[in-house]
């Protein structure tokens, strides 16, 4: 330790920054020292040592005094460490925390880790030697502390220029990154609009497109997402962000709702319209908050809440006599059905397969065997039968 001098840290004249590690603390051969947690930066000419918490106490030791280094490995209770070996103290060894040391060693501890990288480091550096090629270029120092100041300045401008640079550098390719995100939104509007010119196209052209083909080709459709979906940002928050929402979500579950029967799941509504919305997400009570609002915008949609608890978005035009009359028939049709059986037969979820079951049930149309094997249901005899 008594080959370390005080410093502040600043680089100098052709001295470059290698790695820096933190959490470092010194040893002085064996010993602990007082320089328990600090930050480890190798430059290409010296190996310096400044406290985390304290940036003033900054030491450094020049690599012209290393013979050489080794790692030693980490063990129970032990950090990694890295024992460098020292040549007996200068002459003219300027004034440092330590007069004098019993060790020729000093030992690195690196308790968060990177031991391994700083070694990889050092022994390039040290292979490298720029110390020497610097010691004979550079003319001879004066005692001057203004040509030191002189030196020290021009390192702190040539890191606060490569700093700048760096800097500028960074801007430049946010910029570019951003007008690219804006072309791909430019883009994106554009190939929304497209879908719904060929949607209408399609519509016009039913019978020369095949209903597979109809199918696959409304999926792409959905997929190209909504052009400009109501949010926070630009509609606000409470009541008149959920009115917005309403009158957009309105507009874009006409057609699916259509397709569906009438009706479907406020699950099946929150994925459908999630995967439209894009990066745009809806959370689920902002969808709950703005399907309320249907009925008093006096929209063609509603809410409704089964007694189960299910929730649904339906059409103002959905006739539940007629449902309830094609449960009936097809239960009638095939004996008895359970909701699973039902919801394959006519192509719609489990979930409001049973609830139009139970709708059934609950105006005695329908009655019901839940047994181990699962509920089941069968027309009811009693008002068909005497």
């Amino acid at each position: 330790m008594d080959r370390f001098v005080w410093t502040n840290g600043l680089l100098e004249i052709g001295e470059t920054l290698v790695i820096q590690q933190r959490g470092v603390r010194l040893y002085d051969g064996d010993d602990k020292t007082k320089f328990d947690m600090g930050v480890a930066l190798l430059s290409t000419h010296r190996l310096i040592w400044r406290d985390q918490k304290n940036s003033e106490c900054c030491i450094a030791i020049p690599l012209s005094q290393v013979v050489f280094f080794e790692e030693q490995a980490a063990g129970i209770g032990k950090s990694a460490k890295i024992v460098v070996h020292l040549h007996p103290v200068p002459a003219n060894k300027e004034s440092g925390p330590y007069q004098t040391s019993k060790f020729p060693y000093i030992k690195l501890s690196f308790r968060e880790h990177g031991q391994i990288e700083f070694f990889r480091r050092l022994s390039e550096v040290m292979a490298m030697k720029q110390w020497e090629r610097m010691a004979v270029s550079e003319p001879g120092r004066t005692n001057s502390g203004l040509q030191a100041g002189r030196v020290r300045a021009v390192g702190i401008v040539g890191i606060e220029r490569k700093l700048e640079e760096k800097r500028k550098e960074t801007d430049k390719n946010i910029s570019e990154a951003f007008e690219d995100l804006s072309k791909l939104i430019e883009k994106a509007k554009e190939m929304v609009e497209l879908s719904k010119s060929i949607a209408n196209k399609i519509k016009d052209k039913q019978g020369d497109i095949t209903e597979d083909e109809t199918i696959r080709f409304k999926s792409y459709l959905l997929s190209m997402g909504i052009a400009n979906p109501v949010t926070r940002e630009t509609h606000g928050s409470g009541t008149q962000y959920h009115m917005q929402l309403a009158n957009q979500l309105a507009q874009i579950l006409q057609t699916p709702l259509e397709e569906h029967g009438g009706i479907m799941s406020l699950t099946e509504v929150y994925c459908l319209v999630n995967r439209a919305r894009g990066m745009e997400l809806l959370s689920p009570e902002d969808l709950v908050n703005a399907c309320k609002m249907f009925e008093a915008l006096k929209l063609p949609l509603r809410l409704r809440i089964f007694d189960s608890g299910v929730m649904v978005v339906e059409l103002q035009s959905y006739n539940e006599e007629e449902m309830i009359t094609s449960a009936l028939d097809s239960v009638s049709e095939k004996g008895s059905l359970t909701a699973e059986e039902f919801a394959k037969l006519v192509g719609i979820s489990v979930l409001l397969a049973k609830e139009r079951l139970l709708m059934a049930e609950k105006i005695g149309r329908l009655c019901r065997d839940d047994s181990v094997e699962g509920l089941r249901f069968y027309p009811n005899l009693f008002l068909t039968q005497n």
